[in-house]
């Protein structure tokens, strides 16, 4: 699959990419390297990500509904307002992410980093989270 001149695969090397609302539905990112790219309002509805690198990515308003992002690199993103509802983070590093207002209902947080910003963010339902202190 090809979108705006980048090549959408398994594994691709699409570092600081800009993919803004860009239709993503399902495709397969498994393990690709999308550190500092642009996917602000991407709709990445069941989208395969596990162990995809995000690091410091641009994901507002993005919407991962049921994505699987088990063991992805999620430091330093900003997924502000995303929409990650029945989403898999298992594993996942979330790293200083930001999910500032983001909709986590029902979404897998099992094993991941827990210094995420939550401020505001939906966690109805949300499997493998507890807040610090608890």
């Amino acid at each position: 699959m090809e979108v705006d001149g980048y090549k959408i695969e398994r594994g691709a090397y699409l570092r600081g990419a800009y993919l803004r609302y860009a239709d993503l539905t399902g495709v397969n990112l498994t393990a690709a390297y999308l550190t500092g790219s642009n996917l602000t309002g991407a709709y990445l509805r069941g989208a395969y990500l596990r162990g995809a690198y995000l690091r410091g990515a641009y994901l507002r308003g993005a919407d991962l509904t049921n994505a699987n992002l088990t063991g992805a690199k999620l430091a330093y993103a900003d997924f502000t307002g995303a929409k990650l509802t029945g989403a898999n983070l298992t594993n996942a590093d979330l790293s200083r992410a930001i999910l500032t207002n983001a909709d986590l209902t029902n979404t897998n947080l099992t094993g991941a980093t827990r210094t995420a910003n939550l401020a505001g963010a939906r966690l109805d339902g949300v499997i493998g989270y507890k807040p610090h202190g608890r």
